[in-house]
């Protein structure tokens, strides 16, 4: 298989987000090599074929969560050969996707937030790290729309960002008033000092946030950056990326948000991805009518 020309599809075609890619990546030459043991190619594998690797992850202890996402995978490197003609059918057409496990929702409290939030110091680093947690946190964007913003995507007068979603799809998401105040405070006191060329003027296709090489910064270096002050306030291993947008949106229902409307502020296309949020939303009403009704 073209592994090469399969990324490119997804890419151009379905608009999957780097980390998506990554992901496919891996599970493709994962099967591939697991093919290459039987001496088969994957054009040539069978649905008994498919059916045993899933078999054996399941040995190996994997989670029904990546067992799923590596089919999925699989679903979709071989929709790809079918569209050019490579097989002349899809072996986990017949498969059915494993129901997975229940996971307990992981994000962390009020407070836990209000002592990363206060971490950074007042240094050029700092206020430009206290402006990407305030956003991450105060938005709930992912990290990859963290870090293809531009300069022109932010709207400080009417106080919103505009990001290009998941899958290309752009849409507006407010800012709050500690978001709007860390990121004045970056674009007059840090953003600058972190240029590296003659920049007189911030160009809106230039990238909101720079790393210390005055550039846009990576994946891997924002995910450092983050752990970095999980560490430092006594949550090593629990502060990433993720779990801020994932506290932000169970602090908006904690605190009466409607699921639809954080639907929308996620990105969030399939109001199936909102189901855990829901569990949220269920477990405060029921707080709720178990302390003010008289018959619960």
């Amino acid at each position: 298989m073209n592994t090469k020309a399969f990324l490119s599809y997804l890419e151009k075609e379905k608009k999957v987000s780097e980390n998506t890619l990554l992901a496919y990546t891996h599970d493709i030459n994962a099967f591939e090599k697991y093919l290459s043991k039987r001496k088969i190619g994957i054009e040539d594998a069978t649905e008994t074929d498919v059916m045993e690797y899933i078999l054996k992850l399941g040995k190996e202890g994997r989670s029904r969560s990546t067992t799923n996402r590596k089919l999925a995978s699989l679903r979709a490197a071989y929709a790809f050969l079918l569209k050019k003609g490579q097989v002349k059918s899809d072996p986990t057409e017949g498969i059915k996707t494993p129901r997975a496990e229940r996971k307990e929702l992981d994000y962390l409290t009020v407070q836990e937030m209000e002592l990363i939030l206060a971490a950074p110091d007042a240094s050029i680093k700092g206020k430009r790290d206290k402006a990407i947690l305030e956003v991450l946190y105060g938005t709930g964007l992912r990290v990859m729309e963290l870090i293809e913003l531009n300069y022109g995507d932010l709207n400080m007068q009417m106080g919103f960002i505009q990001c290009s979603g998941e899958h290309g799809k752009p849409r507006i998401v407010p800012l709050g008033s500690y978001a709007k105040d860390a990121l004045a405070s970056y674009l007059e006191d840090s953003r600058g000092a972190l240029v590296k060329t003659d920049e007189k003027k911030i160009s809106p296709d230039a990238p909101l946030f720079l790393n210390y090489m005055g550039e846009r910064f990576t994946r891997q270096g924002l995910w450092k950056l983050i752990c970095s002050y999980g560490k430092k306030v006594g949550l090593a291993g629990r502060l990433t990326p993720h779990i801020l947008r994932t506290s932000f949106a169970v602090h908006m229902v904690q605190n009466g948000a409607d699921i639809r409307t954080l639907q929308e502020l996620l990105g969030y296309d399939d109001m199936q991805a909102m189901q855990v949020f829901m569990q949220v939303s269920t477990s405060k009403i029921k707080d709720v009518f178990d302390q003010t009704h008289p018959r619960a």
